[in-house]
């Protein structure tokens, strides 16, 4: 764990997880994870979040290297990871008041046993005074919890985002240049914040009349320039691209041709393409291609009429995850028989996109089974003509 001055008077306590390869067994995190907390010395002296119960000694072992008390704790999110050790600290700091939204009151007392009457519940856009500083809270639900909310630190401009803006990556730097953040900012949102690109959009705005000089998120780096994540949130939560993926899987060989096929005619057509093997490829990787695409293509064998596991799988993280893709087209080889249409169609029943024809082909393809995914290529490549070209 590391203490670092970000401003006057302002600290940020890093619990690094360095080798921590997945977050919750769903998103992948290949480059770990740090978990936030942020301290303002003043009249009155703040915490912003905490960490996971796992790292709550090494959190209590830094702020007692201080020498202070804490006067308030700022949960932000109840989740575990962001106020995990709270019922430790506050053996630490039995005085110390916990401020959060309602909502989190309610789940701070169910997740983690804290006792109402330590938690004080605050308004959006209620404010704070703690001597030189002052604290804004700005509700912001569905960010990705109905509790969550940000702090907005005047007059250092210090945006505490919470899950907002965060990315799963373990460093000590700062960020001040998109490139250096956006491969993790664009992981993270795809698995956490994509099912909620409207209160994404309804959140933004309502952060549009702050200066914000910094963000200071609960996972990952620094943002020195706000802009750098604000505009990859406003694109993501509001842009489709012409960008088509194809994720397939295949057992003999035939689903494996037609994905050949389909791909090289929807080149020539000039589509912007990605191709991903399901049987090498980790979900992850799928789901952040498909933050910013326009079309999914599925191509599978069957295994006892339904689709292979990995395309079901895959199936069931999309429609949870609600990545904005407008259409959606199936292709693949079968045996004796075949219900996966129906069934792809039932995987992916919440999630509103135009089921264009599918190309099922009995066995090996054949010539007019070539014809008809050069049939598919044009229609797709029609629809893509029709989306505003981002």
């Amino acid at each position: 764990m590391a203490i670092k001055k970000i401003a006057n008077d302002i600290y940020t306590i890093q619990t690094f997880d360095w080798d921590r390869q997945s977050f919750d067994n769903i998103l992948k995190t290949p480059k770990g994870t740090t978990y936030n907390s942020f301290l303002i010395m003043d009249e009155k002296n703040i915490l912003i979040d905490s960490t996971e119960p796992s790292k709550a000694k090494e959190l209590l072992e830094n702020l007692k290297s201080l020498d202070i008390k804490i006067d308030y704790i700022i949960s932000q999110h109840a989740e575990q990871d962001h106020s995990g050790a709270i019922p430790t600290l506050l053996k630490e700091y039995p005085n110390a008041k916990i401020i959060g939204t309602k909502p989190a009151k309610e789940l701070l007392e169910n997740l983690l046993g804290i006792p109402q009457e330590k938690i004080l519940t605050i308004e959006d856009g209620e404010s704070l005074k703690t001597g030189q500083h002052q604290l804004k809270f700005i509700v912001t639900p569905w960010v990705h919890w109905p509790d969550t909310m940000v702090t907005y630190l005047s007059p250092e401009g210090i945006l505490f985002s919470c899950d907002f803006f965060g990315s799963h990556l373990a460093t000590t730097k700062t960020i001040s240049e998109p490139e250096d953040i956006k491969e993790e900012a664009k992981r993270y949102y795809a698995h956490i914040m994509m099912p909620f690109a409207q209160m994404i959009q309804k959140n933004l705005d309502k952060l549009k009349d702050l200066k914000i000089e910094m963000i200071a998120p609960s996972h990952g780096p620094i943002i020195e320039k706000p802009e750098v994540i604000v505009d990859f949130y406003e694109r993501w939560s509001t842009e489709t691209s012409r960008k088509v993926v194809i994720a397939y899987v295949s057992m003999h060989g035939s689903t494996k041709l037609m994905v050949e096929h389909l791909t090289k005619t929807l080149l020539d057509l000039n589509v912007n393409l990605r191709v991903l093997n399901l049987a090498n490829t980790d979900s992850s990787e799928i789901i952040m291609e498909l933050v910013d695409s326009a079309a999914l293509i599925i191509a599978s064998p069957t295994v006892l009429t339904r689709p292979h596991p990995l395309v079901a799988s895959t199936l069931y993280l999309v429609n949870m995850l609600k990545p904005p893709i407008k259409y959606f087209a199936l292709i693949g080889s079968y045996g004796w028989g075949t219900l996966i249409e129906k069934e792809t169609k039932k995987l992916l029943s919440t999630i509103n996109v135009e089921f264009l024809d599918p190309v099922l082909v009995k066995g090996q393809p054949l010539r007019e089974d070539f014809e008809r995914l050069d049939k598919l290529a044009h229609e797709i490549k029609e629809k893509l003509e029709m989306i505003k070209k981002c």
